[in-house]
């Protein structure tokens, strides 16, 4: 393998786990609606797992108000039941052909958790990240076995890779301090 496609592959996966995380904040509820709440939250839909996003439009109506409108009646409640059943602690109304999601302003210690629910997912996030620089690492190693690479490149290839690391650390960082305070502004 050329040490380009090594760090190429890192950066990718090292995108991959920031993405990952990005998702993962956003489905986390501080209080304003959202629509990435309940997007990716699975409905039983004739026996099959499925996104509510795939099932119904979502939009926001108010500041804390949801709604969602599904593209097929007949899912309405299985819609329902999935967001009773979630454990985003959340109380759909059916309104209709619509539901409505009032989404309440957490306690106190509601929000201790869930900032340290962002912080666990930021440190997931750096140890996947820090994996993917021990396997880029690795490579690199063993590349420099096979290819008789240079100490020299192998020694750029790994500050290279020790760059991305730092770069991808701080947009962790950067989206954990985000959603904290963002939790945290109630």
């Amino acid at each position: 393998m050329e040490v380009e496609e090594i760090l190429l592959e890192c950066e990718e996966r090292m995108d991959k786990t920031i993405e990952h995380l990005g998702k993962e904040l956003r489905g986390i509820r501080t209080g304003r609606a959202n629509t990435a709440l309940v997007e990716y939250i699975k409905v039983d839909y004739y026996g099959a797992p499925t996104d509510i996003r795939e099932l119904a439009g979502v939009s926001v109506v108010e500041a804390t108000t949801l709604m969602i409108k599904p593209f097929d009646p007949a899912a309405k409640n299985e819609i329902i039941k999935a967001i009773e059943s979630s454990d985003l602690g959340l109380n759909p109304q059916s309104d209709g052909n619509t539901i409505r999601i009032s989404i309440p302003a957490p306690t106190k210690e509601r929000r201790m958790q869930l900032v340290g629910q962002v912080k666990k997912l930021g440190e997931d996030s750096k140890v996947a990240i820090r994996n993917e620089r021990r396997d880029a690492n690795k490579s690199l190693d063993s590349a420099q076995n096979e290819q008789k690479l240079s100490d020299d490149e192998i020694k750029g290839a790994k500050e290279s890779v020790d760059d991305l690391t730092k770069a991808h650390n701080a947009q962790i960082e950067a989206l954990v301090t985000k959603k904290t305070k963002e939790i945290e502004d109630i």
